[in-house]
């Protein structure tokens, strides 16, 4: 009786701190952002009300972060899911066709006003910070379609993997990512279909909470682009973030819920038998 009433209330407990800090389903109300150099929203495309970092022009730069830093529970522990489209590329080829530079996904303590233009994809030179790249021009990196992990404002990334088809295909991509600050594990994950994949497209353990990154367990979250000689538009459909790690459309979130089910229930049954002793 005492075990599954503690197993309960355990699982009861973990819940209550799961959770969602921000939800964006279209960008027509960008309450809660600092908007940024080129970027801009709503811009109203064939996907709705978009936010926009770049347009498909040269040389521009834009980025949009939280106005204010979010405290991260457990270690600097977060998750994040976001729906991105890079579309009307043009410019300079790297091999596989026109277009640069690509976006990111940026986790920094600075200020919610920063970011730049070219190969930097808007995040060169923010320090104290992490950042998800998803790059489409090959400035001597693994190549010029490739998703990495920078951090405190180095595009030299930590890890890094090839991806394919091309990023600027104009598809939609779904992106989520997690960090979990019990195991320092950070992990991306990609694809063309909007369902969690069950294995990370890639990973990397850092302790984000430490010295060496962020340094501190609040921070400015959101995401930077920029176009050089080549271009595109790089716009963000859709994007939840989450305080701690409570990942994305996982399957054990269901999982959870339904154990904590049938541990209520089971408590139930336990005190009903109680009563008629």
């Amino acid at each position: 009786m005492k075990k599954l009433l503690f197993a309960t209330a355990v699982a009861l407990t973990g819940l209550s701190a799961q959770a969602t800090v921000l939800t964006f389903n279209d960008f027509s109300n960008t309450s809660g952002l600092q908007i940024n150099g080129h970027a801009s929203a709503p811009v109203v495309t064939g996907d709705g009300s978009v936010l926009r970092l770049t347009n498909a022009q040269q040389s521009q730069g834009g980025s949009a972060f939280s106005t204010n830093q979010i405290s991260l529970l457990n270690n600097a522990s977060f998750s994040t899911y976001f729906q991105f489209r890079i579309s009307n590329s043009g410019g300079i080829s790297d091999g596989d066709g026109a277009g640069a530079d690509g976006l990111a996904f940026v986790v920094q303590t600075v200020a919610n006003n920063v970011g730049g233009v070219g190969g930097g994809m808007g995040y060169f030179g923010i320090n104290r910070s992490v950042a998800v790249e998803f790059d489409t021009y090959n400035n001597g990196e693994i190549n010029g379609n490739h998703v990495g992990i920078d951090l405190n404002g180095s595009v030299n990334s930590v890890a890094s993997v090839a991806v394919a088809p091309r990023l600027n295909n104009g598809a939609i991509w779904y992106s989520w990512i997690d960090y979990n600050g019990s195991t320092n594990a950070l992990e991306v994950r990609l694809s063309q279909v909007d369902v969690r994949p069950v294995a990370a497209t890639l990973s990397y353990n850092v302790n984000l909470a430490g010295a060496g990154v962020l340094g501190q367990t609040s921070a400015y979250v959101g995401f930077t682009a920029a176009t050089g000689a080549a271009w595109g538009n790089h716009d963000i459909l859709k994007w939840e973030f989450r305080d701690t790690f409570n990942p994305v459309g996982a399957p054990d979130s269901a999982a959870t819920l339904g154990l904590i089910g049938l541990g209520l229930a089971a408590l139930a049954a336990a005190r009903r038998r109680q009563l008629r002793r």
